[in-house]
């Protein structure tokens, strides 16, 4: 149903269960070293009820013609306690606002019948676990602490007559809608792919699939979770991208990690996508923008801005973005075809220098007019990424 997905999860062995197979083991062997050797000339009796005893040397039985291989001796079955297999095919046949109704495939018992089953479930990006209990039943309800638009990852394990437990069930998540009686009680699907994309000196863009809906998706959350207490919505937006302020810290031993549930009309909110962690410090520049006035004079101005790849792999193609603090005009340029928005200017290359090998570089100029400042500008960007100055 919608609102409900799969996760596989990772059982450790039982290691308690293996140590009592090779005791048991040890122990049989002990007493079978242990028994007195038969005399030759005789048989001795058998230790238990339905096992033949052991022929003495060189005797032949009556039974048994000569030449004739004696028959295989029966096998007693094992009574080594084993555990139940875990509980399969765990789904959420309903799901409300208030209680969620859970139905699964019977754990398949080992020695003993399966008394009953545990489930454990908690609430996603909060630290506090709850759990309920089941008898040798294949459906139950839990409704302690459930809520509206509420998302619960929940697993379960059998136990038996012997209080022995198996391992735990795959993960189940679910979120409940946010209304049990309005014209939409279904959840959007969760929005998928959530990455990292574009990282300046103080921003990175957040991207992500679209989700789908039976009615329609009005937009998405975004959250901020710290890995282990605390998550707070730091945004809505109608589409599939946002950008974020990178963190300027992270507390040891939380993390910047962030992700995105969609959510409809109604206000029913989606599974959440996956997470993703922002940096702290932006990465380090591949480039780098000297900026000079060569001339200046009330009114006017000539500059020069060079640009260089620092990083190891050739740009093909570059687009250099700065912004003026004063209010310069530029009026005309070279080596660059030169464009200003506002205050904003951009300079792309022209075929000749359209390349940039590695430690490569190129010089373009400005003309322009200014009023009341000429101050050089402060901060410069190629292709998008931050740039050192200097």
């Amino acid at each position: 149903m919608t609102g409900v997905s799969w996760s596989s999860l990772f059982c450790r062995p039982r290691p308690a269960l293996l140590a009592a197979v090779l005791l048991s083991t040890a122990v049989l062997g002990t007493a079978l070293s242990a028994a007195p050797a038969a005399d030759a000339a005789t048989v001795a009796p058998a230790a238990h009820p339905g096992v033949a005893p052991a022929a003495a040397a060189g005797a032949v039985s009556a039974a048994t013609p000569a030449g004739t291989a004696p028959p295989a001796p029966v096998s007693t079955p094992s009574t080594t306690p084993v555990p139940p297999s875990p509980p399969t095919n765990v789904t959420a046949s309903e799901v409300r606002t208030g209680a969620i109704t859970l139905t699964w495939t019977a754990a398949t018992s080992g020695c003993c019948g399966i008394a009953g089953y545990d489930i454990a479930y908690s609430q996603e990006f909060g630290d506090i676990g709850l759990s309920a209990t089941a008898g040798a039943v294949t459906t139950t309800t839990i409704t302690a602490h459930v809520g509206p638009g509420m998302q619960f990852s929940i697993r379960m394990m059998a136990r038996d007559s012997l209080g022995q437990r198996s391992n735990w069930s795959d993960v189940l998540t679910v979120v409940t809608p946010v209304t049990d009686t309005g014209p939409d009680t279904t959840p959007p699907s969760a929005p998928q792919s959530l990455t990292v994309g574009e990282v300046t000196a103080s921003t990175a863009t957040l991207s992500w699939s679209p989700s789908t809906d039976n009615v329609g998706v009005l937009g998405y959350s975004v959250y901020q979770f710290d890995g282990w207490f605390t998550s707070r919505l730091i945004a809505t937006v109608p589409g599939t991208t946002y950008t974020a302020s990178l963190p300027t810290s992270t507390p040891t031993p939380l993390r910047n990690l962030y992700y995105v549930r969609a959510r409809d009309a109604v206000g029913n909110v989606s599974i959440a996508s996956n997470t993703v962690e922002l940096p702290t410090t932006p990465p380090p520049a591949t480039c780098r923008v000297t900026y000079r006035n060569q001339s200046e004079w009330p009114g006017g101005f000539v500059a020069t801005a060079t640009v260089h790849n620092l990083g190891a792999a050739p740009v093909d193609g570059w687009t250099v973005t700065f912004s003026y603090p004063g209010d310069q005009q530029v009026t005309s340029g070279w080596n660059a075809t030169i464009g200003q928005t506002g205050t904003t200017v951009t300079a792309r290359n022209v075929d000749w220098n359209r390349v940039l090998a590695p430690d490569g570089s190129a010089t373009f100029g400005i003309q322009g007019r200014w009023g009341v400042s000429d101050a050089p500008p402060t901060g410069f960007s190629l292709n998008g990424a931050p740039c050192t100055v200097g």
